[in-house]
């Protein structure tokens, strides 16, 4: 971007205070002389986070003649709260002044529209250049070395300290942890986000077993004393023991493994992926942005990739990587996983016949079937959140980074920025609380009858006791029934749609019904699997697959049927099996099952 002409630059004012900065307060005035640059940011925004990376090195190479200067313009209601502030200023390891401003007052006088934005002032106190968006670093690198040459040449320029104040460091056993998970001797391997390490607990969550890595940021390879993480986040158990841990700042996939204590690279460069670059390859190819989250789906490490609002997967089997859901584009949209968009998803978790998604800056939880079709259970939208219970589509959320499947089916959901742990209950579709008053929950595991929960900003691990009818594994789950025996070979499938009383089936645009059949595993159907608008199908079952598991997904649209409403109201009626089979010669070659008339209006 070129310099614009000068425009004096507003003075920095903020209700909340300054952070950094030894509670003192600070001005453009007093920084007359320096080079300037106010960093506009959030602390929910990825983008933000990665212009905070990309300006490190700037920071550190002009130290005497720059001085960056965050504004915290927050998106989200918890963002306003000071202490919120704060504890981000930590987590994300900013060494400058910020300014607190809850009111966007400092945004408004700089006529700032996105997150992040970059305003330059020169040492005389205007603004000569601003850029939205990341990706700045090296133009606004190029910039300050000619304001430095020009003010130099001019005598305006003052070097000198920065005026930041470090806090004081606080000796707890995390910082800022991440996720965790629960490895097969009954540790907790934590994710210690903010010291750049992982830490392994006993089974009490508390004590300290061994740390894994320097604590010094860094990306290398090695045995735990001296391998060096950047800001890791998600934890996945392997078959064989080893965890593959999101090393998000260092842009790639690690692998632990407890036996050995060596720590591997699986996965990515160690530079963010950039538009135009190849998005699927051997893995230690292809860079990745920002994994937040991994977990371990049909053969393949699953991973959240925030950076760029997409879904990608590692393949054990042969090394590779590639996207599996998601646009880069951002916001919500459901439908088949190369159409769908996603926000900054940042927690997984893993079921049989569903990867459930915490998909945060929607403040929405979503799911990708096995087809790969992405699915909305909570959410609208970029700006809809708050804390309500109920159904799901009135419930709401903000900026939840986690997801936890429960034994029962329902699912249980790290709400971050309302303090608190939700359940989402797939057979209701009720929306409830689990828990309150936790400090930014980031992810939970389920130990027995109780679900431990990453309590990042109280930089713990909390045990709490889960409802009784959350742990009993059961087979209430809706349309889900006991194992079937059915006869190998043909297979007749019906699915019967009965409408409502006072609806009839909508077929003014043709086939209003859709069924969807695969099986797990994808060997037991030798034909019939896949989607299509017949509601009745012939399934083909391998003889030599004696059991495993349909899922059947059907709907049918209706419509109001009374010839005196003008304009009738139209309606959805979805319905999901999951149906365990067995085989057997003598057993029936026919299924029916029946599609209820509920309507999603």
């Amino acid at each position: 971007m070129a310099k614009r002409a000068r425009v004096r630059a507003p003075e920095l004012v903020g209700r909340g205070g300054w952070v950094n900065t030894g509670d003192q307060g600070l001005s453009l005035a007093a920084l007359r002389g320096r080079i300037v640059i106010v960093d506009f940011w959030t602390f929910c925004c990825i983008n933000c986070l990665h212009a905070l990376d990309e300006l490190r090195e700037l920071e550190e190479k002009h130290r005497d003649t720059v001085v960056i200067v965050g504004v915290h313009s927050p998106k989200f209601a918890h963002e306003s709260e000071h202490r919120a502030v704060r504890d981000a200023v930590e987590r994300y390891a900013v060494e400058h002044p910020v300014l607190d401003d809850p009111d966007l007052a400092t945004w408004d006088q700089y006529a700032v529209r996105a997150w992040p934005t970059l305003a330059v002032v020169d040492p005389e106190g205007y603004v000569v250049a601003q850029y939205a968006g990341e990706g700045h670093a090296e133009d606004i690198g190029r910039l300050v070395e000619e304001l430095e040459a020009e003010h130099e040449a001019k005598g305006t320029l003052r070097r000198g300290d920065a005026p930041y104040v470090a806090p004081e460091p606080e000796p707890t056993t995390l910082r800022f942890p991440g996720k965790a998970v629960l490895l097969p001797s009954g540790t907790f391997l934590v994710s210690d986000t903010t010291r750049h390490q992982l830490v392994e607990l006993d089974q009490d969550g508390e004590s300290p077993v061994r740390r894994i890595g320097s604590g010094v940021r860094g990306f290398t390879d090695g045995p735990l004393e001296s391998a060096s993480f950047s800001e890791p986040q998600g934890l996945a158990l392997l078959g064989d023991g080893s965890v593959v841990v999101a090393d998000t700042v260092n842009h790639a996939l690690r692998r632990y493994d407890p036996e050995t204590g060596e720590i591997t690279t699986l996965a990515g460069t160690g530079r963010q992926w950039r538009r135009g670059e190849p998005a699927s390859g051997p893995a230690l190819e292809v860079s990745l942005s920002s994994p937040w989250d991994v977990a371990l789906w049909n053969g393949r490490v699953w991973i959240a990739m925030a950076g760029v609002h997409q879904l990608w997967a590692y393949d054990p089997r042969d090394g590779s990587v590639a996207v599996t859901a998601g646009t880069i584009d951002e916001g919500l949209v459901d439908g088949p996983g190369a159409e769908a968009w996603f926000a900054q998803p940042s927690g997984l978790a893993a079921t049989d016949d569903r990867l459930w998604v915490a998909d945060s800056e929607t403040s929405a939880l979503r799911w990708v079937d096995l087809e790969g079709t992405v699915r909305t259970a909570v959410g609208t939208g970029l700006y809809d959140f708050g804390h309500r219970d109920g159904p799901a589509a009135r419930a709401l959320l903000q900026h939840p980074l986690g997801v936890t499947a429960l034994p029962d089916g329902s699912v249980a959901v790290a709400d971050t920025y309302n303090h608190a742990l939700r359940r989402y209950d797939i057979t209701t579709g009720e929306v409830s609380t689990l828990a309150t008053d936790l400090r930014e929950p980031s992810g939970a595991v389920v130990v027995g009858s109780d679900i431990v929960v990453v309590e990042s900003a109280a930089h713990r691990l909390t045990r709490l006791r889960l409802p009784p009818e959350t742990v009993r594994r059961s087979d209430a789950r809706r349309g889900e029934r006991e194992p079937t025996e059915v006869a190998p070979g043909t297979l007749r499938l019906e699915v019967v749609f009965l409408a409502p009383a006072g609806q009839k089936p909508d077929t003014r645009y043709g086939p209003s019904t859709r069924l969807r059949v695969v099986s797990a595993p994808p060997e037991l159907l030798r034909a019939g699997q896949g989607a299509g608008t017949d509601l009745s199908r012939v399934l083909d079952l391998d003889p030599a697959v004696p059991e495993g598991v349909l899922h059947i997904s059907a709907s049918a649209a209706s419509c109001d049927d009374d010839a005196d409403i003008p304009y009738p109201a139209c309606h959805v009626h979805q319905q999901d099996w999951r149906i365990p089979i067995r085989l057997a010669d003598s057993a029936d070659d026919r299924l029916s099952l029946v599609l209820s008339g509920r309507s999603d209006s």
